[in-house]
């Protein structure tokens, strides 16, 4: 799905992790010497120093049918349960996104579950096989996110064929790089890895808190091992009937209604960043801009392309709206380019091995599943989703068309059923662009005795454990005792929570200017 590694980004950077959302290394780890356990050491990441974690590999087979044949391996980080050994509740395996988010630095999340109900458990960050610290890591060409690429839409027969040519070079040098690799990547292939871990862990059952893409993985592991299920809380949950190119045609529509909510918001804060009074006429706006850096990209680098990409981050959550509506104004009012530059530069680094998570993205999602082979399906599917949804839907195609040409095989989706498993928390806000409401429903459906939280209106995806008491206080119950809200009769939510708010750059700016006379105030009276 389109760039559900933003989750990654976000999730980094307040849980002060060391990897980012490209899934580039963390760094080297002390190796595994033994199977099928880990051999525990100590850790490259920071973060995860200061807080005690051991880091090590496990050893697992590229392919799973052939036990005795090559093997990989898995990064592996563990933070151990600090309450009395009779309160331990198990492992706690921590899936970010993606596909392809690097989940070694999230042993740390535990200590964002309210009241310290995270602390009964041992919790386990991994990179899943080819991400990151993982042996191997695939990455393709890491300047491929490079500047000023074409439009995205393509209004022309010369800006298609550019895009079809580079998607095919993407391909290509994927299927150069990742080798027998790139067979083995499926969510399967990381569901039995996840297995795997279970048994090199000790443990009978695995406790599992999912994110995005990783509630799929929660989904399929839960269908495949429905006994080894003990708890699990699956967030911003994917719809297991649109696996993958409905899903990103869904994807289109949900974040143009998104952006028009943020234009909407913009405009409710014309006071501060002067860009229009009403949703429709910012709107307006940011596509006059698009069209003007077709012809001149702003600092010879922003073009449509990439202003669109800096725009993107604000229909999938609520925490970067400022930084996006305040490079937007010194844009149009300034014709500073600097702030997009540097939106630009944060989640696209273009370097050796920067795109490890989008080539993992697509040799997962191109394989998961059959795409259309055909270009004149894509082609008439995009033109009508556009039609109706003209901000993200070619950006998405273009984000997805190496499936087209993708070298490894594709398989079926699994049939994704919640029969036989434990009581499981979902969760998701009702405007979810990235994995809209509809699927969380959908997983409700098909797991009879789990119970969904829904934050009522929002917008903002896999947004658990980022401060709202009402969804937050709900999974620090759920881990520590296993209650739930009660199910309801009827195809809805099972608890309804106001949502992450909407930032109010009024009030903070208000608050800045008053901490700065404070500190003025207090430098004054010091001299």
């Amino acid at each position: 799905m389109r760039r559900l590694l933003a989750a990654v980004a976000t999730l980094a950077l307040v849980t002060g992790g060391a990897a980012a959302a490209s899934g580039a290394p963390a760094g080297p780890l002390r190796e595994s010497a033994t199977h099928p356990g880990i051999a525990w050491g100590k850790c490259e990441s920071a973060g995860l120093q200061a807080r005690k974690a051991e880091c090590g590999f496990l050893s697992v087979p590229l392919d799973h049918a052939r036990p005795g044949g090559k093997r990989i391996k898995l990064a592996v980080s563990r933070i151990r349960h600090t309450v009395a050994d009779a309160d331990y509740q198990g492992v706690m395996l921590v899936n970010p996104g993606g596909p392809g988010g690097s989940g070694l630095t999230l042993s740390v999340l535990g200590d964002y579950v309210p009241h310290g109900a995270g602390a009964a458990y041992d919790w386990i960050g991994f990179d899943p096989r080819g991400v990151g610290s993982s042996k191997p890591a695939l990455a393709c060409d890491g300047d491929y996110t490079g500047y000023d690429r074409p439009p995205y839409v393509p209004t022309s027969a010369a800006i298609e064929k550019a895009w079809l040519k580079r998607a095919k070079g993407y391909a290509a040098a994927c299927a150069r790089r990742g080798g027998d690799l790139l067979n083995h990547l499926r969510t399967t292939d990381s569901v039995q890895d996840m297995d795997s871990l279970r048994a090199a862990l000790g443990a009978e059952q695995i406790n599992f808190y999912g994110f995005s893409y990783g509630t799929y993985l929660g989904q399929v592991y839960a269908t495949r091992y429905p006994d080894r299920v003990r708890r699990m809380v699956l967030d911003g949950n994917v719809d297991p009937r649109r696996v993958w190119y409905d899903a990103n045609l869904d994807q289109d529509v949900a974040f143009d209604r998104n952006m028009k909510i943020y234009f909407g918001w913009l405009a409710t804060h014309h006071d501060v960043y002067h860009l229009g009074r009403t949703g429709r006429a910012v709107e307006k706006l940011f596509y006059r801009e698009q069209q003007r850096l077709i012809a001149k990209p702003a600092a010879g680098v922003i073009g449509p392309a990439e202003f669109t990409d800096v725009f993107l981050q604000a229909g999938y959550y609520v925490f970067g709206w400022e930084a996006v509506a305040s490079a937007f104004s010194a844009w149009v009012n300034d014709r500073d380019p600097a702030p997009l530059r540097a939106l630009y530069d944060q989640a696209n680094p273009q370097e050796e091995g920067s795109d490890n998570g989008y080539a993992i993205y697509l040799a997962v999602q191109c394989t998961d599943a059959r795409w259309p082979q055909s270009w004149s399906t894509w082609r008439a599917d995009n033109w009508r989703v556009h039609r109706r949804a003209p901000f993200e839907t070619w950006g998405n195609a273009w984000f997805n068309a190496p499936c087209l040409t993708w070298a490894a095989k594709p398989g079926k989706p699994v049939a994704v059923t919640g029969r036989g498993v434990a009581p499981i928390l979902l969760i998701s806000e009702t405007l979810d662009a990235a994995t809209p409401f509809t699927g969380s429903l959908e997983v409700r459906k098909r797991f009879p005795r789990a119970a969904l939280i829904e934050g009522v209106g929002g917008t903002t995806h896999a947004g658990s454990l980022f401060g709202n008491a009402c969804v937050d206080d709900a999974v620090a119950d759920y881990l520590a005792t296993g209650k739930l809200p009660k199910r309801v009769k009827a195809n809805t939510s099972d608890k309804r929570c106001a949502p992450l708010p909407q930032p109010d750059p009024s009030a903070a700016a208000a608050k800045r200017a008053a901490d700065g006379r404070g500190e003025l105030q207090k430098l004054i009276a010091a001299h």
